[in-house]
């Protein structure tokens, strides 16, 4: 069913986002860029206009994008990430809103794959404390949060099953006495479109996973997916109701 999406954010990813929507069908009733003042201003659209809005902008923008788009009856697929913080208090008003929130940190399906992968590795690793776990993530140098989001999804995959571990932190900030901590390297290089491993060394051996993304195409894909789905579902939701992996 063709749908009118209306976007927050109209970076290389909005614009990915646009010509994959556009292939499927569906209408673009607006292009909402803080940064453009050519943009499209979301109060002079009627709140019939829209069907669901995709979110992808900057950690400082997200919740207040967010909350306007409760407020205007607008469903909402976000994938902006560095704003978790505050997430219990977006969920707080999608329900006060009785609204629509869909959220990944991650949209592609092969990367939501791998989150899954990740946990049934940790779940093998727990018996092997002997095994020292870390992580490294690769993205272009636009990106703006590090660890990413991505990364953040994994350790908390990984603390899920390792008892020895209690939290995750960022390679910089690495202390003689973080041996409870899952360490993250994050790394910025050129156009890289996202990098990430997790890594079980032993004195004698490397037990190692890697997701490497080609191209945009596939997170893009995924925000589009998750658009078409969510009308019509009220609540918050993310990638494991979307890919039917809480009914397993």
């Amino acid at each position: 069913m063709s749908m009118n999406i209306l976007l927050f954010g109209y970076g290389k990813m909005g614009r990915v986002i646009e010509q994959i929507a556009l292939d499927r069908g569906h209408q673009i009733v607006g292009r909402v860029d803080r940064k453009d003042d050519s943009g499209t201003d979301p109060d002079q659209l009627p709140d019939d206009a829209v069907d669901v809005v995709i979110e992808f902008t900057t950690p400082e923008s997200a919740v207040e994008n967010i909350t306007y788009c409760f407020q205007r009856g607008w469903p909402v697929v976000c994938g902006t990430t560095g704003w978790l913080s505050r997430l219990a208090e977006v969920e707080e008003l999608c329900r006060q809103h009785k609204g629509s929130f869909f959220y990944a940190s991650n949209y592609s399906i092969g990367v939501n794959l791998f989150f899954r992968l990740n946990k049934i590795l940790a779940k093998f690793m727990r018996n092997y404390p002997s095994y020292h776990v870390s992580m490294t993530e690769i993205h272009h140098t636009e990106k703006k949060d590090a660890p990413s989001g991505t990364a953040i999804t994994l350790a908390q995959g990984v603390l899920e099953h390792l008892p020895h571990k209690s939290r995750w932190i960022d390679k910089s900030d690495v202390q003689s006495a973080d041996d409870d901590a899952i360490v993250i390297e994050s790394l910025r290089e050129g156009t890289v479109p996202g990098t990430h491993t997790i890594r079980y060394d032993s004195d004698v051996d490397r037990i190692e996973i890697t997701h490497t993304a080609h191209s945009r195409q596939g997170f893009a894909l995924g925000a589009v997916v998750a658009a078409e789905w969510l009308p019509g579902h009220e609540g918050v939701f993310g990638m494991d109701d979307l890919l039917n992996f809480n009914e397993e």
